[in-house]
Order: structure tokens, then sequence, then C-alpha cells
């Protein structure tokens, strides 16, 4: 039996319609022709933070070096302060001193401590003025030339890692001339033959933070 003219018409549509509705099955399709926006990337925030920090408070990201290849970063409310971009990095301690009121860069320096003079050091921590913040990012060596003296000046200034930083260890620290506890702000990897994750020394660390700003000092 030959079907007629209308029927012909209403066999097709309803085949069209069963193989749309088993595509949609197989692919998983919803049937919606509209196009979905994709999402947005998470946003960041003054270097690179996931969240913006409170009023009257200064973000900052350290990074230490990895290995004795990549230089470390200290990193202040979007203001790059020490990078290999910049090349004021170097193999030892990099350190930028930022006045903890208004959060201006005062200083930045770097001091071998493998082939270096720790005097130079000792020289460039014990004058700093009360509410000086301290930020320190370690590359290569950071401990091989430290003496008694220049550990203890980083304990006045809140650290707590620095009596058992040794050979090769990565370090990461803010601090501040005049704290009165130690500083939340430090992370320490050990150099370890089992656990490095590069010949011969550790991973790098990475750690940021918001810091409060400290009110001005009465005159």
């Amino acid at each position: 039996m030959r079907l007629t003219g209308p029927l012909r018409v209403l066999a097709v549509v309803l085949l069209v319609g069963i193989t749309w509705l088993l595509a949609n099955a197989l692919f998983g399709g919803d049937g919606s022709s509209e196009e979905t926006t994709p999402e947005p990337h998470p946003r960041r925030y003054k270097c690179g933070l996931v969240a913006p920090c409170p009023p009257k408070h200064l973000a900052f990201r350290l990074v230490s070096g990895a290995a004795n290849v990549i230089g470390p970063k200290i990193c202040l409310e979007d203001k790059m302060l020490v990078s290999s971009v910049k090349n004021n990095v170097g193999r030892g301690l990099n350190i930028a001193l930022v006045n903890g009121v208004t959060g201006e860069l005062l200083d930045s320096r770097n001091f071998d401590m493998w082939a270096g003079d720790v005097s130079d050091l000792l020289k460039f921590l014990r004058p700093l003025h009360e509410g000086t913040l301290v930020f320190v990012a370690s590359f290569d060596d950071a401990a091989t030339k430290l003496n008694d003296e220049s550990r203890r000046l980083f304990e006045d200034l809140g650290s707590t890692a620095v009596k058992e930083l040794a050979f090769r260890d990565s370090w990461v620290f803010v601090g501040a001339k005049g704290i009165e506890n130690k500083s939340p702000f430090e992370q320490r990897m050990k150099n370890s033959k089992i656990n490095n994750k590069y010949e011969g020394w550790p991973e790098s660390l990475e750690m940021d933070g918001c810091i409060p700003m400290r009110p001005p000092l009465e005159g």
C-alpha cells in the first residue's frame, strides 16, 4: 500500500522527531539551542590574593627562590619590590624594608650568605626604626654565614624558624621592629635529600596575606 501525500509528510516529521530525541539522549543535550556563558576567571586582588585585604592593611606575597635557578619575589600592594625582572635579587637573603605606617619602600638589599660577609647584614639590621616591616625571601643558600647575632636580630623581629635555619633551607618571613610576639608570617622548608623537590634543594615557598598598618607615632 502506498502512502498518500499527507501521510508521507507525517511519517517524515515523526522520523525527524524521533531522531532528534535519540541524539539528545545520546549526547546529553537538554533540547535547548542557547549557548551557555562560560564562568569568568576568579578575580585576583593585589599581589594575586584571592580576597581583598581589609582597610588599613597591606597586601603582600613572598616567593622564595627555586633551587639556584629562579629568583625570589617580594610583592607589596601590587608593586614588585624584589624580583629577577627588576634585577635586584641574589644568592642568600633578599630583604625589603618598608615603613609600617605608610607602606613606603625604604630599602631593598641582597646578602650573600654563602660567600659574603655577615657584617654587611648586621649593619643593615641593627639600626632599624620602631615599626619598620622586614620582608625576607631566601635564594639558594640563606644560612651558612649566619652567626648568633644575626639570628638573634631576626628573632627580635618575630622569627622563630631562624634558630634552625640551615644550609639551603627555603625561608620566607615578614617581621617588624618592636614586635611583641612571634610573627604569624613565616615558613621554612628544610633541605632534605629524601624530600627535596629539586636535586640538592627543597621546593620554593609561597606565602601571602594582609599586614595591619601601624598607627602614626605620636609626636
